[in-house]
């Protein structure tokens, strides 16, 4: 039998383990819960529990940052994402966290969503930026102080779909109440499907077509679960739901859960959001004291998993792995979730936005809905804008906006660009000559050779070295591998072996050499780390060439792609 399709059933057997746990008492929650690593007879014991071996037990923790390893549990961690890097805040940072702590007290994290203030930073799992790090010693000394996050919050719509205030809980819950009294599921489901809401997560797979599948798909048992795993670098809009508007998330996993046949929810929020997973916690209890299921033959639930530093956990296989507690590597398609999911049980996976629209299409009108976009990509979007704005924070604009039209919202850059990186580390560079040509939908930017995905803008300043961003793209491709497929984790290895060298001077890059590793990084990765990570570079490649060229080795061939 192949190695990979012993894993696979060694996974399926997991899974059956798992499931018969249940989600109060799985591996993953067990490992997260205490604040240190399990000790071997500790961990021992957990085996024997869950009748799993010790070196399954060593194979989950050893997977994430905040479990096990270099950088678990550290006294202070340090934001390394693209945001940061750009505003070149951390080395300050850095440097004054250095004044109270030991080098070896301090960890990193991808990044903590603080990317409108920059210098991002979290002590005692609370997250601070900005002119936090000037209290440095007032945090210490005291504890958890103010942390909140001062950004701009702006819609030109009217109704808001995804920051319009919640102002009364009950009234906004009453619409379930409302409509499954009122429409059959078929009914339902067929309004959500003409509403063209299509998932906010990157892929933008139609919504409707998801439920269905997962609605019509055999199984006694079905979950719905939220990716609240925001890892992208720039990206804070799932954060700003979670934190301000989390019934607006509620709402839509429990509408999933009726039209599915689901009576459990599960929310996979990133560890680095710590006031996000407050703010949901609280939402829930306030969801259950409303009683709003208490005379209807339908029941649901809701469970937060807390992640523990793993960026690959937002890929939605990697995510279900997780949760059941096995090492989350990433799983081969078909099965999709929505036949053999969470517990090999037929399972709805959205992001955090998505859920979130789902109001708006049941109180306001799926018509209303579709309307707001150019036919293909419909509704409104959220877009996160870091600190290179002049007014950094959340927007949300019509899908098919022009992409300038947002700048001026935003009141136009706060410093010299040269490019703006948008739908996080696996989206596309846009050049300043590119922006006119870009609305905001997924149409105009596969058009044009860039992606939407999350729709998070960091800007790359004039003086960034753009060489210098290749070989941060694939660090952290590299770091945050799964490893399950050589493509992505060799080829990031080698691919940031090769700036290195060229940034070095010790060996100019080879142009043939390099087109190929991204051509196989693209074509022979398992999932979108490894598949995605090239679209940036070579968009960098195309539009600041006279940049790289000093970094290539020149050759025939090289010079022919240079002239054109």
């Amino acid at each position: 039998m192949a190695i990979d399709a012993i894993g696979e059933s060694m996974s399926k057997n997991l899974t059956a383990l798992a499931k018969r746990q249940g989600l109060d008492n799985t591996l993953f929650q067990t490992l997260v819960v205490g604040d240190d690593a399990k000790s071997k007879a500790q961990r021992k014991a957990l085996a024997k529990e869950l009748l799993i071996g010790e070196a399954i037990i060593h194979g989950t923790a050893s997977f994430y940052d905040f479990i096990e390893g270099d950088n678990a549990n550290k006294k202070a961690y340090v934001c390394n994402g693209s945001s940061c890097l750009c505003a070149a805040s951390q080395p300050q940072v850095t440097a004054q966290l250095l004044e109270h702590f030991s080098a070896d007290d301090i960890g990193y994290v991808t990044c903590l969503g603080r990317c409108a203030q920059n210098s991002a930073f979290q002590i005692n799992k609370e997250n601070y930026s900005g002119q936090d790090i000037a209290r440095l010693a007032e945090i210490i000394e005291f504890g958890v102080i103010d942390s909140a996050e001062s950004y701009h919050v702006e819609t030109n719509l009217k109704p808001a779909v995804l920051t319009a205030e919640i102002e009364h809980v009950g009234q906004y819950y009453q619409v379930f109440t409302e409509v499954t009294g009122k429409f059959s599921r078929d009914e339902l489901l067929q309004q959500l499907t003409d509403s063209g809401l299509r998932g906010r997560g990157g892929a933008g797979f139609p919504t409707g077509f998801k439920w269905r599948s997962c609605r019509d798909a055999k199984g006694e048992e079905k979950y719905i679960v939220c990716n609240a795993d925001e890892g992208d670098a720039g990206a804070f809009s799932d954060r700003y739901l979670l934190e301000q508007r989390p019934h607006s998330v509620l709402f839509g996993m429990l509408m999933a859960g009726y039209l599915a046949g689901a009576e459990t929810g599960v929310l996979y929020i990133r560890d680095e959001y710590p006031q996000a997973i407050r703010a949901t916690e609280k939402a829930i209890i306030e969801f259950q004291a409303l009683g709003l299921l208490d005379n209807l033959a339908f029941s649901f639930d809701f469970k937060i998993i807390r992640g523990a530093g793993a960026y690959i956990c937002g890929e939605e296989t990697a995510l279900l792995r997780s949760i059941e507690g096995q090492r989350p590597l990433v799983s081969v398609r078909p099965p999709f979730p929505t036949e053999s999911g969470l517990f090999g049980c037929p399972t709805i996976l959205n992001n955090v936005e998505t859920f979130a629209a789902i109001n708006f299409i049941f109180s306001v009108g799926a018509e209303s809905f579709f309307a707001l976009g150019n036919g293909k990509s419909t509704g409104s979007k959220l877009v996160s804008l870091d600190g290179s704005f002049n007014k950094p924070g959340i927007y949300e604009v019509v899908m098919g906006m022009e992409l300038t039209a947002l700048i001026e919202m935003a009141g136009g850059f706060a410093k010299p660009l040269k490019a703006l990186h948008i739908g996080g580390p696996l989206g596309g560079v846009v050049p300043l000559s590119a922006l006119e040509k870009l609305t905001l939908d997924y149409e105009s930017f596969a058009e044009n050779g860039f992606l939407l995905g999350h729709a998070s803008v960091i800007g790359l300043p004039a003086s960034l070295a753009m060489i210098d961003y290749i070989e941060h793209l694939f660090e952290f491709t590299a770091a945050e591998s799964c490893g399950k497929c050589y493509p992505c984790k060799l080829g990031s290895v080698r691919g940031q072996e090769m700036i290195q060298a060229a940034i070095s001077g010790k060996q100019l890059l080879n142009r043939q050499l390099l087109d190929d590793l991204l051509e196989t990084m693209q074509f022979g990765s398992l999932c979108a780390l490894g598949g995605g990570v090239p679209l940036p570079i070579e968009n960098i490649l195309q539009y600041f060439a006279d940049e790289i060229r000093p970094y290539i080795k020149q050759t025939n061939t090289t010079l022919e792609q240079a002239n054109g």
